[in-house]
């Protein structure tokens, strides 16, 4: 086995707050799971929790293939092995699935308006930068 050469100080501080990041979808992904449209508290309108109770139980899945697997890009990470590629692929992959429906499959930009995508694409460039920083540390030989 290959040995990782030293990374820079900045990739921990980096690796650590993206795993923050990854909890916090891993909790969101929970909420959503466990409490549906009440996780969001007393916010959400009727549309809200229409949609929330209309999603498709594969939309679960993917929910949970696009927070596990940027988690354990994450330990991966932590843990400098290379494995956080490919997690990180398949999490962004997961992304762009989920919101992709959402937001083609669904009125919801008809009713909410294009704010809407904001945080979607807020996530969707959190899990891009995921991945090219894996790539990054790989080819820097900081993960093996």
């Amino acid at each position: 086995m290959a040995l990782a050469r030293r990374a820079p100080p900045w990739f921990w501080i980096v690796t650590l707050l993206l795993l923050l990041w990854q909890a916090m979808g891993l909790l969101s992904f929970y909420e959503h799971v466990t409490n549906g449209a009440e996780a969001m508290g007393a916010v959400p309108s009727d549309y809200d929790r229409q949609l929330i109770a209309s999603l498709p139980r594969w939309y679960d899945w993917v929910y949970a293939v696009a927070t596990w697997g940027g988690l354990a890009a994450g330990i991966a990470l932590v843990l400098r092995r290379a494995i956080a590629v490919p997690l990180a692929i398949v999490s962004l992959a997961a992304i762009v699935v989920m919101f992709g429906w959402m937001f083609l499959a669904t009125d919801i930009i008809a009713m909410k308006g294009w704010w809407t995508t904001y945080f979607p694409a807020a996530i969707f460039a959190i899990g891009a930068f995921t991945l090219w920083f894996a790539m990054t540390a790989k080819a820097g030989g900081w993960i093996v």
